[in-house]
């Protein structure tokens, strides 16, 4: 088999259709990514690279990272892609961690390979514009052949490499092709999430790339990505949360048939504001991990009167229903979960040992989120389960001050061993907030000016960065 079949498969049926718009307007149908990706595959070939060599690659988010994608698993190699949110960090812990037989980079990133050591050791140089050989067949690889590998995020210590096969691959786009499947041919898809571009192009659909700076999602200028969604005729967006609360800001919304949003927590206050605006569109929040991607979905017009209150009072975040590829239990809370597409075990065995568990004949993951199951099945998030305090989850607070008056923002933390709620918002309503922490126990209430969020997708509290701003400030419960 090769996760390539499909896409080659669309592409033969939608020759003519574009498969990717860029950031900047650059267009490329599905034939063309075809034809180019065997042209070069046949070049890497007559330089030595074969099914089995891994491939370290350094490329802005365009359409030659997809040409280029397509050519290494074209011939049955495995592309090792560093965590984007690390910087040379993590190329160089990519690189040390796989030793990669080609680095394959353009634009800047070419230095790299002479500028890092980890990198002068690879054999191959190989960029998108190295000629053309001759067309080459998608190679024909056992299902557990190495496809591609990744990195977590590295928020919770040393980045782990996960490895991820033909098969696996394919049961992921399968579980995303459930969700993302077209209603009709004409979709075109604002997506950004690399990943769903790969199930897009094998379910042919036209993706339309970010013209924003992925670093900095929070940051993201709304006129100018609904500017993007208008020029192209945008049908559905996949967009991380922050990007959805920017777009929600605006008095109106571009129209859209449906948006996606996952990668981190998708909170009421910005699934309500999305709804408003877009009373028609099918709105949904994914949950899932870099090891297992998706694990639960939620429909807004699945979420009754009930469960909007429920959160905001503080019964934590819901998630949705498992899917069906997936099977689930709670360990003291937190969410294990095992099944085709659920990452089971780091290239480096010794980093199993925390996450890995070995039960009843399969082995399962450890999400490391705590959470619950109500009386109809569905999953409701309570936080990161080392983020609890006592038995305060942090998302019984920190979903329901969002709900707060004059309150953006919260997480939960620990100052002086005591629970403490750090709020973004409006600095005045501080009394009004410690009296509404103090609904839930022996818990503080402190204004911060800007909680601190994840390097991915600027989505998530980084509760390690959190606390260690509260000990700079010196910051306790009588904080004002």
């Amino acid at each position: 088999m090769n996760l390539l079949a499909h896409f080659v498969a669309e592409a033969g049926r939608r020759a003519a259709q574009t498969a990717i718009i860029d950031g900047r307007g650059r267009s490329v149908t599905f034939a063309a990514i075809a034809e180019r990706s065997a042209a070069l595959a046949g070049a890497w070939r007559d330089r030595g690279l074969a099914a089995g060599d891994s491939v370290l690659l350094a490329m802005p988010l365009g359409i030659d990272l997809y040409v280029a994608l397509a050519a290494v698993w074209r011939l049955g190699a495995v592309v090792v892609f560093p965590e984007p949110a690390l910087g040379l960090r993590g190329v160089r812990h990519a690189a040390r961690v796989t030793a990669p037989k080609a680095f394959l980079a353009a634009g800047w990133y070419r230095a790299l390979g002479w500028a890092l050591p980890e990198l002068r050791r690879a054999p191959l140089r190989l960029t998108p514009s190295d000629g053309s050989g001759a067309p080459t067949a998608v190679a024909d690889v056992e299902p557990d052949h190495p496809a591609l590998i990744s990195f977590t995020s590295g928020s919770t210590g040393a980045p782990k490499a996960i490895v991820r096969s033909h098969r696996f691959l394919a049961a992921q786009n399968a579980c995303v092709a459930q969700l993302l499947r077209p209603a009709r041919d004409s979709e075109i898809d604002l997506v950004a999430f690399p990943v769903f571009v790969i199930a897009n192009l094998g379910l042919g659909v036209t993706s339309v790339l970010p013209n924003w700076n992925l670093k900095r999602h929070d940051a993201a200028d709304a006129d100018t990505i609904a500017g993007h969604i208008a020029r192209h005729g945008v049908t559905r967006a996949l967009l991380p949360p922050s990007v959805c609360a920017r777009l929600a800001e605006r008095p109106a919304m571009p129209p859209l048939d449906a948006i996606f949003t996952g990668g981190g927590p998708v909170f009421p206050d910005v699934l309500r504001r999305l709804a408003a605006h877009l009373p028609d569109a099918d709105i949904v929040a994914v949950y899932g991990s870099t090891e297992a991607e998706p694990i639960a979905h939620l429909h807004v017009r699945d979420i009754a009167a009930a469960d909007w209150e429920a959160m905001e009072r503080g019964d934590g975040l819901l998630a949705g229903r498992p899917i069906p590829e997936v099977a689930l239990r709670l360990d003291d809370d937190e969410i294990v979960v095992t099944g085709e597409h659920v990452n089971k075990g780091y290239l480096d065995s010794r980093q199993d040992a925390g996450s890995k568990i070995r039960r009843d004949g399969a082995i399962w993951h450890r999400t490391g989120d705590a959470g619950r199951l109500d009386d109809q099945g569905r999953l409701w998030l309570l936080g990161r389960h080392d983020a609890r305090i006592g038995k305060l989850h942090p998302f019984a607070l920190e979903v329901a001050a969002r709900s707060w008056p004059g309150a953006r923002m919260a997480a939960l933390t620990k100052v002086a061993g005591q629970p403490v709620l750090a709020i973004e918002g409006e600095r005045a309503r501080l009394p009004e907030w410690r009296h509404r922490a103090a609904a839930f126990g022996d818990v503080g209430a402190v204004w911060i000016e800007a909680v601190p969020l994840d390097r991915r997708h600027r989505s998530k509290v980084d509760y390690t960065q959190l606390a260690a701003l509260m000990r700079k400030a010196g910051r306790g419960r009588a904080a004002a």
